[in-house]
């Protein structure tokens, strides 16, 4: 049982990850402009150009609701984590979980953005005192990467990497750790498009395994290289089920491992399952419930 100051300092670190403590500012036109017609993408580029030498930007009002904050549907211009509260409730509780049953394991996110959820991860570690498990924090830190027909045509049409919001460089993300003091040894950063970095990477065994790919390719080559290093009684959790992509290619992971355990619903994107595992469980069974809110104990 947490005593009442490491349950406050939890609650503050997923408010201030989420930026909800705070109204949204003006957000620049310029930050969504793949998603526009070519027409107005050039002429927001240029209206941009005009004003940048008078440090002056056009900006439009955005004030999400608290429930959007909730559910993670929204793309914060000031907040470290995308992914809400519910689903940041869900993590802290698989975390917590897995430290009071001794699942043995390190701690991934493949896709971190800002890094607010890997952030988090380590900021729960150090609140139960644990120095014995990693955070890997995996990521291109260069956005997500161009569809590749060849190796996975199901990615045909996909347009995130025209998205330069969602490209974030590893000194940013560490930037961000530093400022919440939890920037250490415990912490490794593994960078590069997945097929790549994830064969090659210093990871042995995982109690949890966070996917946030987006993509088909990139959740598969997630799910091809670390699904195997996840411990009887660990989570796999899983961001962007909501994403045709991410659901198609977590549905075949599945299938073709005849995984039967039952995927628990977070929020409206958010999936997670547990392993299978022999041990008898000690602890209240989760639930739908137990599994948007925080643990049971």
């Amino acid at each position: 049982m947490m005593d009442d100051a490491k349950i406050l300092y939890i609650e503050l670190l997923k408010k201030t990850l989420t930026f909800s403590l705070w109204p949204e500012p003006l957000v620049p036109i310029a930050h969504f402009n793949a998603s526009r017609s070519l027409f107005i993408r050039l002429l927001v580029h240029f209206l941009t150009f005009l004003l940048r030498p008078f440090h002056l930007v056009i900006g439009k009002n955005y004030n999400p609701s608290v429930s959007a904050r909730e559910e993670g549907k929204t793309w914060p211009l000031c907040a470290d984590t995308m992914v809400g509260m519910k689903r940041l409730n869900n993590l802290q509780m698989c975390i917590e979980t897995v430290l009071r049953e001794g699942v043995d394991g390190d701690l991934i996110e493949t896709g971190v953005w800002r890094g607010g959820a890997c952030i988090f991860m380590r900021g729960v570690l150090a609140v139960h005192g644990v120095q014995n498990r990693k955070v890997f924090v995996v990521d291109s830190f260069e956005g997500l990467p161009p569809p590749d027909l060849n190796r996975y045509p199901q990615d045909k049409g996909d347009a995130h990497s025209r998205h330069q919001f969602l490209s974030v460089s590893q000194a940013e993300v560490e930037k961000n750790f530093s400022r919440y003091g939890l920037l250490d040894t415990q912490v490794v950063f593994i960078k590069g498009f997945f097929h790549k970095s994830l064969p090659q990477a210093p990871i042995r065994q995982l109690s949890l395994l966070r996917l946030d790919g987006d993509m088909y390719g990139s959740t598969m080559d997630s799910l091809e290289n670390l699904y195997s290093k996840l411990s009887p009684g660990g989570f796999c959790i899983v961001d962007d089920y909501a994403l045709a992509g991410c659901r198609q290619a977590v549905d075949d992971y599945r299938a073709k491992h005849n995984i039967t355990e039952p995927m628990m619903e977070i929020d409206w994107t958010g999936r997670f399952w547990r392993k299978e595992f022999d041990r008898p469980k000690v602890n209240r069974p989760i639930t739908t419930e137990t599994a948007r809110g925080l643990p049971p104990f």
